[in-house]
């Protein structure tokens, strides 16, 4: 199953880059949250996908707790912040939109859920999972200062102002730490022993 989402996100992130080079914003395209964790997260799902449970690499956990903290965010800001809300309960929007925005989130957070962690996970490790979106939001004023282009509104000082974006910004931030504290400690339940087999993949 694993396998199969991971090529329908691929797919829709093929078909998206391809309207975009087309339209020749493929440096845009390439800048935005969304498509930069779908990405991610596809890979490492045809990664879990080619191995067994046991030869995941010691770390694993961490990378597929990140993915699922990140792409779940990535639905919520897009439901909350980008999307129009008359949107919120159309399926007319696109398939690549449904693909992106909505089914890998859901594919993200119920991998997390159900397969059984290998080991008892850090308690620091929700500030680790912070430092990509820290990171994006960085590059993406450095670079919206140098170019004049923000991938999204809300971080965008010449739509509205500093002050502004900066508040919501803030709530963005305290969002993502509340919602990456709870993907943390919904992690799957029971540990997985060396034996054991994961969800079919």
């Amino acid at each position: 199953m694993r396998a199969v989402v991971a090529l329908l996100v691929l797919a829709a992130l093929g078909w998206s880059t391809l309207e975009a080079a087309r339209g020749g914003s493929l440096p845009q395209h390439v800048s935005y949250f969304t498509n930069q964790s779908n990405l991610a997260f596809s890979l490492a799902l045809l990664a879990a996908a080619a191995l067994p449970p046991e030869r995941w690499p010691r770390g694993w956990d961490a990378v597929r707790g990140a993915l699922a903290f990140y792409l779940v965010m990535t639905g919520l800001i897009y439901a909350l912040l980008v999307a129009p809300w008359e949107e919120l309960l159309r399926w007319d929007i696109g398939w690549t939109g449904i693909v992106l925005h909505r089914v890998a989130p859901v594919a993200a957070m119920l991998d997390w859920l159900l397969t059984p962690r290998r080991r008892a996970p850090p308690p620091a490790r929700v500030l680790w999972w912070l430092l990509y979106p820290l990171a994006y939001l960085g590059v993406t004023w450095l670079r919206g200062a140098l170019t004049g282009w923000y991938p999204y509104a809300f971080l965008d000082p010449t739509a509205s102002s500093w002050p502004q974006v900066l508040a919501t910004t803030g709530v963005v931030l305290v969002a993502f730490l509340v919602i990456g504290t709870l993907v943390h400690l919904l992690e799957g339940g029971g540990r997985m022993s060396r034996r054991s087999c994961s969800p079919e993949s």
